[in-house]
């Protein structure tokens, strides 16, 4: 036993493992038993981890409930780590892994609130593979990590399955919801150095429309705040109106967050702090039902970390359907026009068989048939939509781009984007509550 830290670890060798499973396959036997009273937290929910063998080995097969699949890192590199998202802070009793051949000789089991601190709530020093099953834990987090310090072999380290067991916070009994229909709120380029006494200001009425909606939870796509985006300005105008749903939105920054002459995203990052930076950086994900959701700076395309990120979030999702946004959009029929610094990010995302782009940076309502990162018309291309009429001054359309279905300039509204398991369907809707356009029904790639 380990004082404050775990009350019993049970242990069984690689063999004594496969015996038992097979035993309880023919017995009925799960292998749950001993911590009924705790939902099992972590099947299906996303998982990254810091390298992987290859694309038969990512992170998301440690989570998937097969016991044929499994995570596997990169081969002799220490310290490697596998992390699961439990899509809500919960409280933590047990947590069982399931090694393969390539184990852990020392490793630590540890929560985090937010995925960048992190507390230990049980170490191994002398692991010999096979199964851990450490209970009675007593951790609290949202996330859930193996960190591994010592490899047992000369390969990697490989689980079949990484199970976390608890009660998520607030007393409830049953694992956080994997699916179901909801609706999102989405805006870019939003609150212009004015208030409600003037008329002529808009993001106050697209404020109140999007609280009238009231979503599931809202996203913004950039240019939160103009002109220098500071902190100062924040707190006098974009509080006063889209700040009355701050704790349910997801933000992400746009090229006037990058003005701020105390730094760049200084006063984003002040104002929004960890709701924007829930994983330590400005680009993040979450899930919600079947839909995984990747917020990006596009401010930051050309940073490595970024683009490596992507890839290892979009390698280990589990979730049929995906969702991003950020600022600047690969195609426009505005002012600014196409822009190719997200070009890249269109291909990973196209890769990965993504199905939805949000963007703003253009002042107008836009959206796209489904298209390539090429701007070629496909069947399995994502979906673009430009919503950047939050309450910025409109932009007039330029230059019609092909594959643009409808284009609405002059008039400020709100995306009201309604998601169920297997697709999304969306209106634009005006400050007078009048629906300005219905997009088509898509089902999920």
């Amino acid at each position: 036993m380990r004082q404050g830290v775990v009350v019993r670890r049970a242990r069984i060798g690689v063999y004594a493992a496969v015996l038992a499973l097979l035993g309880g396959l023919l017995l009925g036997w799960s292998d749950r038993a001993g911590a009924a009273a705790d939902p099992l937290l972590s099947k299906g929910r996303p998982a990254t981890a810091s390298s992987t063998e290859g694309s038969s080995y990512e992170a998301g097969k440690a989570v998937d409930g097969n016991a044929a699949t499994r995570w596997a890192s990169a081969e002799g590199k220490d310290p490697q780590w596998l992390r699961v998202d439990l899509g809500a802070t919960a409280d933590i009793s047990r947590i069982k892994l399931s090694w393969e051949a390539a184990y852990a000789k020392a490793y630590r089991l540890e929560v985090s609130a937010d995925g960048t601190a992190w507390s230990t709530v049980a170490e191994e020093k002398a692991g010999n593979g096979g199964t851990d099953d450490w209970t009675g834990l007593s951790g609290k987090g949202r996330y859930v990590r193996m960190y591994g310090t010592a490899r047992g072999t000369s390969y990697g380290y490989s689980l079949f399955e990484l199970e976390v067991y608890g009660v998520p916070a607030g007393g409830s009994s049953s694992p956080p919801p994997t699916g179901g229909a909801f609706t999102v709120v989405a805006a870019g380029d939003i609150a212009a150095q004015c208030t409600a006494s003037d008329s002529a200001c808009a993001h106050p009425k697209t404020a109140r429309l999007a609280q009238q909606i009231d979503p599931k939870f809202y996203l913004t796509m950039g240019d939160n705040q103009y002109d220098d985006a500071r902190l100062s300005d924040f707190k006098n105008y974009y509080d006063k109106t889209w700040g009355a749903f701050k704790a349910k939105t997801r933000p992400v920054p746009g090229n006037h967050e990058t003005y701020d002459p105390a730094g760049s995203e200084a006063g984003y990052k002040s104002y929004f702090g960890s709701i924007a930076y829930p994983q330590g950086k400005s680009w993040y994900s979450f899930d919600e039902g079947n839909w995984h959701f990747v917020a990006l700076d596009s401010n930051a395309f050309d940073q490595s970390a970024q683009i490596d990120w992507l890839k290892a979030d979009l390698a280990a999702n589990s979730k049929q359907c995906i969702a991003a946004y950020w600022h600047h959009p690969l195609y426009s029929s505005g002012g600014h026009g196409n822009d190719p610094v997200s070009r890249p990010v269109w291909k990973i995302l196209y890769g990965a068989k993504a199905d939805l782009v949000l963007n703003g940076h253009d002042h107008h309502y836009e959206r796209f048939a489904p298209q390539d990162p090429d701007g070629k018309a496909v069947a399995d291309g994502m979906v673009e939509i430009v919503g950047g009429m939050g309450g910025a001054e409109p932009y007039p359309i330029e230059q019609v781009q092909p594959n643009s279905q409808k284009r609405i300039s002059g008039d400020y509204g709100v995306l009201k984007l309604d998601f169920t398991d297997s697709g999304y369907s969306w209106t634009y809707v005006g400050t007078d509550g009048q629906i300005e356009d219905t997009g088509p029904k898509y089902s999920c790639h």
